[in-house]
C-alpha cells in the first residue's frame, strides 16, 4: 500500500475537503479513545505498534459481534413426536 501525501491547495482559505484524509483522521480518533494510545507510555516503537494493533483488533471484534438489542430467538432442535407404546 502506498502512502500519499495530500496538501491543501495554495491560497485556500477556510475549510477545504481533502481527498481521503477523513479516513485517516477518523482512524486516529478511534485509536485516541484508547487511553494507552492517547499518551506516549511505551519506550519502544514495537510496543506502541503492538498496542495500536490490539486496539484495532478490539474495534474489529466489536463490529463483528452481533447487536444485543436485536436478539434472535434461541435455537432449539425440532423434536419428533413419539407415540406412546
Amino acid at each position: 500500500m502506498k502512502a500519499e501525501v495530500v496538501e491543501r491547495p495554495v491560497g485556500a482559505k477556510g475549510f477545504v475537503l481533502l481527498h481521503r484524509r477523513w479516513v485517516v483522521e477518523r482512524t486516529f480518533a478511534w485509536l485516541g479513545r484508547y487511553r494507552r494510545n492517547s499518551k506516549d507510555y511505551e519506550r519502544l516503537t514495537a510496543s506502541s505498534e503492538a498496542t495500536v494493533k490490539v486496539s484495532m483488533i478490539h474495534l474489529m471484534l466489536r463490529r463483528l459481534r452481533p447487536d444485543k438489542t436485536k436478539q434472535m430467538p434461541a435455537f432449539t432442535y425440532s423434536r419428533k413426536l413419539r407415540k406412546a407404546a
